[in-house]
């Protein structure tokens, strides 16, 4: 039922005629068919068909992931779901795309207009190279990356994915896209109720999704996103006047920020480090520490790491790296964070993951009569191979910067 919610209207997102919607609406369903009705097959099919014959040629049964893929690549079911996700996953980018294509100058204009009239910042530095793991890629396959520019002042990026990410996630990020951002907020506010940052950067933001719920959950805060690509921070600075929202964005590199040591007292991020690299990950985690004040948190949401699920689970998730233009998605599942995290300088023991239920499944809960700790509760689930966000919740890995009197050790 949750993803019988439609995208929320404002002033950015592109507007479709009946086609245009029904196409969209499409390939919305095909990723519902796929999740719902291809994807469990592939459970029965490895235990009593892929296993089995793994076992007799190599003498054991796949003891991991790899060797899972090893023979599940073999079999025609499992190829008749790969390639049907890799043309849902197509098909959505160039659903959207016509639209967008359609109405592209009238967008830069609004863009324009809306950003002149804003009280917050948008910072476009005339000289940026984004980092190659991002732009020598067409990461989630939707075409020209976030970074690409066809136009001066250009947007298109932002609108392609504001509306391509609803698409792609049936919904289950809520009217707004914003589940990951709410939740999150939702988790500060059960278990830090005291936390009143001050000031607030969310890395990798794109086009704002989840980086307006922190200036709704925190109004009096300064909230920053940065991002990479320009067109997305153009289009995320302009979303969040449109929605009433004021919040400041910038491209920037997450690697190495324009901001002050000990600026910050929460540093953020959703679903980012995977698409990164081995070598920017633990130049991200110093970051957080450098920027971070002392007692301010750092918080990556994401899903979980490999060690936290069954080899099955780990492979059918590791399908994004395969199949969806993501080759960091499964490597950075391996990378012991805690480790980096202590490394950068964050005490161990202030260091651990936790799973932030998802808002929208809350809601959903609580919709259904249930009060809020039992609509908590109902959410949180064992992990579940192939589902939006296994175990109806967002792994978080949570760091608190030490205190000036504190041992970092």
């Amino acid at each position: 039922m949750l993803n019988c919610f439609q995208q929320a209207h404002h002033a950015m997102l592109p507007q479709n005629t009946h086609d245009e919607a029904s196409r969209q609406e499409f390939a919305k369903s095909l990723k519902s068919f796929i999740q719902n009705q291809l994807l469990p097959g592939l459970a029965p099919v490895y235990s009593n068909r892929v296993a089995k014959k793994f076992a007799l040629q190599n003498g054991a049964p796949p003891k991991d992931r790899h060797e899972i893929r090893k023979g599940m690549v073999e079999d025609p079911y499992f190829k008749l779901y790969a390639s049907i996700n890799r043309i849902s996953q197509e098909l959505l980018w160039e659903a959207t795309n016509v639209s967008i294509a359609r109405q592209l100058p009238q967008l830069i204009d609004r863009a324009k207009q809306l950003s002149k009239t804003a009280a917050c910042e948008l910072r476009i530095p005339k000289e940026f190279t984004p980092p190659r793991y991002v732009s020598a890629l067409d990461i989630h396959c939707m075409p020209g990356g976030y970074c690409s520019e066809v136009a001066a002042d250009d947007v298109a990026a932002g609108a392609l994915y504001d509306r391509g990410v609803y698409l792609y996630s049936m919904g289950y990020t809520g009217p707004n896209n914003d589940d990951m951002g709410r939740s999150v907020c939702n988790y500060l506010k059960r278990n830090k109720p005291d936390f009143k940052p001050r000031r607030i950067l969310d890395m990798g933001c794109t086009v704002g999704h989840s980086t307006l719920p922190y200036k709704e959950y925190f109004p009096t805060a300064e909230i920053w996103g940065i991002d990479v690509g320009a067109p997305v921070v153009r289009y995320a600075h302009a979303r969040a006047q449109a929605m009433g929202l004021d919040v400041n964005f910038a491209q920037m590199n997450a690697e190495q920020c324009d901001f002050e040591d000990a600026s910050f007292d929460l540093v953020v991020s959703h679903i980012l480090l995977h698409e990164t690299s081995g070598k920017a990950m633990p130049k991200i985690f110093n970051e957080c520490a450098r920027l971070l004040r002392p007692g301010g948190l750092m918080i990556h949401a994401d899903l979980p790491p490999f060690d936290l699920m069954d080899p099955f689970t780990q492979f059918i998730l590791d399908n994004e790296t395969w199949y969806n233009n993501e080759p960091f998605w499964g490597a950075m599942r391996e990378m012991d964070q805690i480790e980096l995290a202590e490394k950068a300088g964050f005490a161990r023991s202030k260091v651990r993951f936790d799973n932030a239920p998802m808002a929208i499944m809350e809601f959903a809960a609580q919709t259904a009569g249930y009060d809020e700790q039992t609509a908590e509760e109902v959410s949180e689930r064992d992990f579940t191979a192939g589902e939006f966000a296994p175990g109806g919740g967002w792994e978080v890995l949570i760091a608190e910067k030490p205190l000036a009197n504190e041992d970092a050790a």
